[in-house]
């Protein structure tokens, strides 16, 4: 049996899980199962844990490797599960040789049950992390996306936010090495590309002569005119330079779908926040774009239930759904993290969250609800996908009501919704 690969958390946990398979196999590795885990929640790492004791009591004999941010932030805590044979940090899991290392090693398994569990651990200070070499993936899809990270890490301090500690400082991957890795994904059949990373409008910024990210994705569409699409995830925007503001305006392979970091539409709680935008600042952005863009969409991160939050301020974000004219939104309960300033402020009970949460997911839903009947009947450009779905050039899921292939960019038109969903003929 090969490596097995459980991955939670962000797009950009997908991606590393990738490289981490790669070099796993080509280390040698075999009968190991890997668990890339996720810090962003409280619920994320118990998940974590409960995978683990899952697959010991399915396989009992098989090793398992724990890894990714919960891993780096709390290393001990994984140490002392039984189940568990070793912890990688986030920098050692992108090392090929510590899967040489793990694949020439007769301890991996005897290390599961026995011996001091700090034995276990293999994690150094992410804080001195410099390596920002991109990693890509192809995996969704079926070959026709495929995710490519530019950027790690993040120099901002969100008062809610664990990620600084599991990420450590903003890096960037050099505007060339990103370009040849892109070269390959298109090569490898990819008809749209995914920029990811842990800040990705703080791309360059880390050195004061450094590209941004609009220089970067200038530089892409110019050496791949073979191109089809290329889309970006989630953006602070306050860090929207001029040259991507320009490149959203004129360049009609950059998709018309931006997934914005907002968390709150209450000005005092975006400062408690340490967030640097404000909620006017955040409406003009997306007006701005649209202005720039018609048929731009939004989606967003919001968070119920922070710190001094009262019905008035979550009022202010619910209604920020409708002022952004958001589509797309992520909303979850805040969820207290260890280490975090925000976990020292008085919290709002957790019945209030937990209602406050299932709120927003109700006007989430009621958006997205919206912006497929709106589009019913009009033309899309959809690049299908396996299983009979594909992909608007807006990010609307389009279903096919017979078989395509995937990979191409079809013309079409929806007569229906069905769920999350648009139907097409």
């Amino acid at each position: 049996m090969g490596v097995e690969l459980i991955t939670f958390g962000c797009r950009l946990n997908i991606v590393e899980s990738e490289a981490i398979e790669r070099q796993a196999q080509a280390a040698g590795l075999s009968d190991v199962a890997v668990i890339n885990s996720c810090a962003v929640t409280a619920e994320a790492v118990r998940q974590a844990g409960q995978a683990i004791r899952r697959l010991a009591r399915e396989q009992p004999e098989r090793p398992i490797v724990v890894t990714g941010c919960a891993a780096q932030i709390e290393p001990e805590r994984f140490a002392a599960m039984p189940e568990v044979a070793r912890v990688l940090g986030n920098a050692e899991k992108l090392d090929a040789a510590s899967w040489r290392a793990l694949a020439s090693s007769n301890s991996l398994r005897a290390a599961g049950s026995e011996g001091d569990p700090a034995s276990k651990i293999v994690v150094s200070d992410i804080m001195q992390a410099r390596d920002a070499t991109p990693h890509r993936t192809q995996a969704l899809g079926q070959h026709t996306r495929g995710f490519l990270q530019v950027q790690n890490g993040c120099d901002h301090r969100c008062t809610f936010c664990v990620i600084p500690l599991g990420r450590g400082n903003a890096r960037s991957a050099e505007v060339g090495e990103v370009v040849a890795q892109a070269r390959r994904l298109i090569a490898e059949g990819a008809s749209e590309i995914v920029l990811t990373g842990v800040d990705l409008t703080s791309y360059g910024r880390e050195r004061s002569d450094g590209p941004t990210l609009g220089v970067l994705v200038g530089a892409i569409l110019t050496a791949l005119p073979e191109l089809k699409r290329l889309r970006l995830s989630s953006l602070d925007a306050v860090e929207v330079d001029d040259e991507l503001r320009a490149l959203i305006a004129g360049e009609p392979r950059l998709m018309p779908h931006l997934h914005l970091s907002l968390q709150s539409g209450d000005d005092l709680v975006l400062k408690r926040m340490k967030r640097r935008h404000s909620r006017t600042e955040a409406v003009r952005f997306c007006r701005e774009m649209r202005s720039l863009r018609p048929d731009m969409v939004f989606g967003a991160d919001l968070i119920a239930g922070f710190p001094t939050e009262d019905e008035a301020m979550f009022s202010r974000t619910l209604g920020l759904i409708e002022e952004c004219g958001l589509s797309y939104v992520h909303g979850f309960p805040f969820s207290a993290r260890p280490g975090t300033p925000a976990a020292r402020m008085p919290q709002v009970a957790g019945g209030e969250i937990k209602e406050r949460a299932a709120r927003l997911r109700e006007a989430a839903e009621a958006a997205h609800g919206r912006h497929l009947s709106a589009r019913i009947g009009r033309p899309l450009s959809v690049l299908t996908e396996r299983g009979d779905t594909g992909r608007a050039e807006d990010f609307t899921l389009v279903r096919f009501g017979h078989g395509v292939a995937p990979g191409q960019i079809l013309p079409v038109t929806a007569h229906a919704q069905a769920g999350k969903s648009l139907l097409a003929a």
